[in-house]
């Protein structure tokens, strides 16, 4: 879902109307063919969103209609990942060798001190994912929008020892600059857009240009668990229907899958074992696909001669 543009942008209908300019039409099958790593067709990557949410307002998802603010049901629900769930993917990403994309808030380094301890330990990737989960950068003026992501990055910075190279917008929510400023920051790539199977590059103004890495909205927690009440065996099933398809169908182009988990969702002990069956039949596929983090493929992407990847 598109996020809504707010009143205090200065828009007009041509504004709202006018494309996004950011890549051009490319169908798949008119693409030229590149492999992955160990001449593999399938590129895999789990993503993580460890995130943090305000008590008493703001965004968050909810398991139950929210009452009145401080809603603690849902605000409860949600702090239960950061301190459960989180740690039982961690091990679970542990006894099945994978590595991890880490979604990190900012705020999360303060609000839940010694967390990323589990996923730096494991040389999991660190992105950008803003402040907090309670917000949307995309409403905000691009003053702010820049100084939020300057805020983020430099925390993470700092933590970790060096900035993120990519980014995913809390509540995947992009102003017309989101791009731009990214670029502008340093990072490399972004994940926000799910418009296609492959890495894809993004125009940015000044002549400059940002990679995308495909994020799943499909192969995602809340959107099926929350938003259509699939089931964890539901959900599981749907991860692996997709491998098989896309193993399938990547012998004729190179293709990402991306799987995007939320602690409190399937860190749940009866959506984490179907979760489990599903990662370990991935797993058990190690020699055929290029299971890996989202950094590598854009990595790997970017490194690929001019031409082979659509822009």
């Amino acid at each position: 879902m598109q996020p809504r543009l707010p009143s205090h942008r200065k828009t007009t209908m041509s504004d709202e109307a006018r494309p996004h300019g950011r890549y051009a039409y490319s169908p798949l099958p008119r693409r030229p063919a590149y492999d992955w790593p160990g001449a593999r067709r399938l590129a895999v990557y789990v993503a993580l969103n460890v995130e943090c949410f305000a008590f008493g307002g703001g965004l968050g998802a909810e398991l139950a209609p929210g009452g009145p603010q401080p809603d603690v049901l849902n605000y409860a629900w949600r702090d239960w990942g950061n301190r459960v769930g989180v740690f039982r993917l961690a091990e679970t990403f542990d006894e099945l060798a994978l590595p991890a994309s880490v979604l990190v808030n900012s705020r999360i380094y303060a609000e839940c001190p010694g967390l990323m301890d589990a996923f730096r330990s494991r040389g999991d990737e660190v992105v950008g994912h803003g402040r907090s989960n309670a917000e949307r950068q995309g409403t905000l003026p691009e003053a702010e929008e820049r100084a939020l992501i300057a805020e983020a990055t430099a925390v993470l910075a700092r933590e970790e020892g060096r900035a993120p190279a990519g980014w995913l917008g809390p509540w995947i929510s992009q102003s017309r600059a989101t791009p731009d400023l990214l670029a502008e920051a340093g990072y490399r790539y972004l994940l926000d857009w799910c418009h296609d199977d492959q890495p894809t590059w993004f125009s940015t103004r000044g002549g400059g240009r940002i990679l995308s890495v495909p994020y799943p909205q499909e192969l995602n927690d809340i959107p099926s668990i929350v938003g259509r009440k699939d089931s964890g065996g539901q959900f599981a099933e749907m991860i692996v229907d997709t491998f098989e398809e896309m193993r399938r169908t990547a012998s004729a182009a190179p293709l990402v899958m991306g799987i995007a988990l939320h602690p409190y969702l399937v860190g749940q002990p009866h959506r984490l074992r179907p979760l489990r069956r599903a990662l370990a039949h991935i797993a058990a596929h190690r020699d055929e696909v290029w299971i890996t983090r989202a950094g590598d493929i854009a990595d790997h992407a970017i490194g690929l001669p001019e031409g082979m990847v659509p822009g």
